[in-house]
């Protein structure tokens, strides 16, 4: 294996990332390899979980427009040694660029060969022009051997069935029938970042805790996460007289309300309105839109 104009060896994780992802995404997309030199000898990286997060981290908070559903990450044995790799697909809304430069030269980049090269002002216009709306219906998921075990659970579990048509019924395919991102949510796997975090006060500066909660059927995530709300939101007591006042840190319906209201932007809406419909008999469940931003 050597380098390509779809592949990119790093012997470790550098400041270069940014740059290189979004050159891919705004070409073919294509993979790139960290723990493997230039030459293509492999040298392995240590902790690849932490390593990991710090990828997802970076890509999701410094690049723009958002690259969910277009990036993967994992880890795998290459000659007995630990890699991780990045796979991109050619992006669906470019120019893409890194947030700390914006959209110009020094933040547009472009795959040419083996080698990330900065965009002109003219290409970057050049695509600008060419955009259409998207919707995730439509966008192919990255992996087509998706299974939906943990979704036929829950409808099991509120006494539904899921036929043999249910990827047709839950509009789970673009119109080449492949399995489209809607359906990359709701599979058994995936590598959609949801992350769970908790601070100390209200100034968001105290971290007390971050847990990455994706990676798996979006419905899992979305109890695990109203679940852990119910327990942190604790009963506050006051003696008063004549009563007793007793109050939650947070009112349950204004936490559903602010979670719910992203959601009406979302393009899911309209690729799932079954699902959503059926969803809205279980309360517990419409506030999915936090676990979708990720």
């Amino acid at each position: 294996m050597k380098e390509t104009d779809r592949i990119e060896f790093k012997e470790q994780l550098t400041s270069e990332l940014e740059k290189e992802v979004v050159a891919f995404l705004n070409a073919k997309g294509g993979h790139i390899y960290i723990g493997i030199k230039d030459n293509g000898s492999v040298v392995g990286v240590q902790n690849t979980d932490e390593i990991q997060l710090k990828i997802k981290d970076r890509l999701i908070n410094n690049i723009r427009p958002s690259i969910m559903g277009l990036f993967e990450v994992e880890n795998k044995e290459i000659d007995g040694k630990d890699v991780i790799v990045i796979g991109l697909a050619s992006g669906t809304t470019p120019p893409y660029y890194i947030k700390q430069k914006g959209r110009s030269e020094a933040g547009c980049f472009i795959r040419i060969g083996t080698s990330s090269q900065p965009m002109t002002e003219e290409m970057i216009e050049q695509l600008l022009s060419k955009r259409l709306p998207v919707s995730i219906a439509n966008l192919p998921a990255r992996r087509q051997d998706l299974t939906f075990a943990q979704l036929k659970i829950y409808y099991e579990e509120k006494r539904k069935h899921l036929n043999v048509r249910f990827a047709d019924n839950l509009s789970f395919y673009t119109p080449d029938k492949q399995y489209n991102q809607v359906a990359y949510l709701f599979a058994d796997e995936n590598r959609f970042s949801f992350r769970f975090a908790k601070w100390f006060g209200k100034n968001r500066i105290d971290l007390v805790q971050n847990e990455e909660l994706g990676d798996r059927c979006i419905l899992t995530v979305i109890d695990d996460v109203i679940n852990r709300f119910d327990v942190e939101n604790i009963t506050l007591a006051r003696k008063t007289y004549p009563t007793r006042i007793e109050k939650n840190i947070v009112e349950k319906t204004r936490f559903e309300r602010v979670l719910s209201m992203p959601l009406l932007t979302m393009t899911i809406l309209k690729a799932t309105h079954r699902f959503l419909k059926f969803l809205k008999t279980d309360l517990r469940l419409q506030p999915m839109a936090m676990c979708f931003r990720g």
